[in-house]
């Protein structure tokens, strides 16, 4: 197992290094696939619901591509394009005319259809701004290194439960991925990029800290609902492709917009 995650992390690391150097298209090609594999593993998971995976999966890959190809257009837009998500799935149960837990399966459709691709594609929106590649590689760099301080630590000294929604997590690996995520930041936001000052650094490091570990939990909620283990096996040693960006969830969002607080738009927006 371990042998397979450590091959699986020297050709995976690389691969995303390059598409998130290269930007435009490599970008939008790894952000699509994520995007792709964890829909389709979320209506797996929750296949217990019988949602609309189907057309909710096309739905949410057609949406991904608006948003990342109109830009700020189709952010703009976001409104009726939830609406029209709404109105296709509704319509979808009027058709079918299976009223019982009908808005159970709209819900559960609508968060894959419209809620993951909208969060994963400020990813991609973070990318277009100016310095949008060195924002990127401290997220992607910041959240790993969190991550793994979370887990050794909870494991070495965690005697605390964090959350009865992921039992193995512990508050001492909370507050390990906390100080780890912010000297991360710090050290790729202020001295390796020179992106930061020392202070945006550390609040962008403590937001990636907070609300990814967030996300993670969020993730996990979906899975015990499943009633499962890992999100699928298609990256082998590390599960699923939810399992290794689920951190992106709600990080990436609070980054974008907390960037949009810090720095005036004309300085970060091409």
């Amino acid at each position: 197992m371990l042998v397979k995650r450590i091959l699986t992390a020297l050709i995976g690391i690389p691969l995303i290094f390059i598409c998130i150097y290269f930007g435009a298209f490599p970008f939008f090609a790894l952000m699509f696939l994520v995007v792709f594999f964890c829909v389709q593993e979320y209506f797996l998971i929750l296949k217990k619901y019988e949602p609309h995976s189907i057309i909710s999966l096309i739905m949410a890959v057609v949406f991904f591509i608006l948003l990342n190809f109109c830009g700020n257009d189709a952010l703009n837009n976001t409104p009726l394009i939830a609406i029209s998500i709404l109105f296709v799935l509704f319509a979808a149960e009027i058709i079918s005319g299976k009223m019982e837990k009908c808005i159970l399966r709209i819900a559960v459709s609508f968060i894959g259809a419209f809620f993951i691709p909208l969060a994963f594609s400020y990813m991609f929106f973070i990318r277009n701004l100016s310095s949008g590649m060195e924002y990127i590689f401290l997220i992607f760099i910041s959240v790993w290194i969190l991550d793994t301080a979370a887990y050794a630590f909870g494991k070495a000294l965690g005697k605390h439960k964090l959350s009865v929604v992921s039992p193995k997590k512990t508050i001492e690996g909370a507050i390990a991925g906390i100080i780890f995520g912010i000297i991360s930041a710090i050290v790729i936001g202020v001295y390796i990029f020179e992106i930061f000052t020392i202070k945006e650094a550390a609040l962008f490091g403590l937001l990636l800290a907070v609300i990814g570990q967030f996300s993670d939990l969020a993730e996990s909620l979906i899975k015990r609902d499943g009633d499962i283990k890992d999100s699928g096996n298609i990256i082998p040693g590390h599960g699923g492709f939810l399992d290794r960006f689920d951190s992106y969830l709600f990080a990436a969002p609070a980054f974008y917009y907390l960037l949009k607080v810090i720095a005036p738009v004309s300085s970060f927006i091409k």
